[in-house]
């Protein structure tokens, strides 16, 4: 039976954790140059409605690394850009290739792939959730402070998917997330519900400094998404005060890393010499992003990663 992973909450507790553990084998074996081509012969579809370069790179090289294929399918280039039904392309994919990636404007574009694919679909980013990025951020708070249970995670900003995201990844690792945004740009009220209703804990303020005081993680993201750009004169004079400085630092436990999923606004969101500093752990965030989504797609694509010899 297939599985998609539309959403962090697609997995379980146990699922999280061995595509973790596989995630760290596969890192390991990257950095030490041995072969592992489990998905020889299989092949990724990649389609994207947004522009990316995280996204798009770790998925490619990820699937050429496990010895399969990856084809970049922009929609103004296939049937779908001239009026082709989501589900008679899902149908025909399907017949194709062993998994779609598709990075798209709407989170229900996302689900009719799936509703109507018989292989596994990948969210690689949709208006409302991003379950890649928050996979590889586990991964790296993992190695920096294996058991997260109990750690607390203030989120400054906007409340986007990447928000929406870790939240709902609360019930799965423990984690305690407080989210400061302005009250027009809080997380979805039905995404805090259902983390809420699962056991997660989530907490909503508006002042950044009560949401980073005792945290040991800083996370940060752009003010202004990708589709929201009409909105940026706006935005900006909403979110003065937000932006994730050394006088924020200061309220956090002390040494508490700051993370951003990148692509980072200088002096916006963040103050240049917070990304540059020593607690900035954002690139090895955008690393992760590689090894994570290669042990996804062998969980998804062969079901399981073979045995070490």
């Amino acid at each position: 039976m297939k599985k998609d992973f539309l959403s962090i909450l697609d997995l379980d507790s146990d699922e999280l954790e061995g595509i973790i553990a596989d995630a760290m084998r596969l890192k390991r074996l990257k950095s030490e140059g041995v072969a592992h081509e489990y998905l020889r012969g299989k092949s990724l579809g990649m389609i994207f409605e947004k522009p990316s370069t995280r996204t798009r790179v770790s998925f490619e090289v990820g699937m050429s690394d496990l010895g399969g294929h990856a084809l970049f399918l922009n929609p103004q280039d296939i049937q779908l850009g001239r009026g082709e039904e989501i589900r008679d392309t899902a149908r025909v994919l399907s017949r194709y290739l062993d998994a779609v990636m598709v990075r798209a404007y709407s989170h229900a574009t996302i689900e009719e792939f799936a509703r109507y694919s018989t292989i596994p679909i990948i969210n690689g980013l949709s208006d409302r959730l991003h379950p890649c990025q928050v996979l590889a951020d586990i991964m790296t708070l993992r190695e920096r402070f294996g058991d997260l249970r109990d750690l607390k995670l203030a989120w400054i900003g906007d409340g986007n998917n990447v928000c929406n995201s870790w939240i709902l990844s609360t019930p799965l690792t423990g984690m305690e997330v407080v989210v400061a945004s302005p009250p027009r740009y809080r997380p979805a009220a039905g995404v805090v519900e259902r983390a809420r209703a699962a056991g997660g804990r989530v907490t909503i303020v508006t002042d950044p400094a009560e949401a980073v005081r005792e945290a040991d993680v800083l996370y940060t993201d752009i003010w202004v998404s990708m589709g929201n750009e009409d909105e940026r004169a706006e935005r900006l004079q909403a979110f003065q005060g937000y932006t994730i400085d050394s006088r924020l630092l200061e309220l956090a436990v002390p040494g508490a890393p700051v993370m951003h999923c990148l692509p980072a606004h200088r002096g916006e969101e963040i103050a240049d010499e917070v990304l540059e500093g020593p607690r900035s752990i954002v690139w090895d965030q955008a690393e992760n992003r590689l090894h994570a989504q290669k042990a996804l797609l062998v969980r998804l694509i062969r079901g399981e990663m073979p045995s070490e010899e």
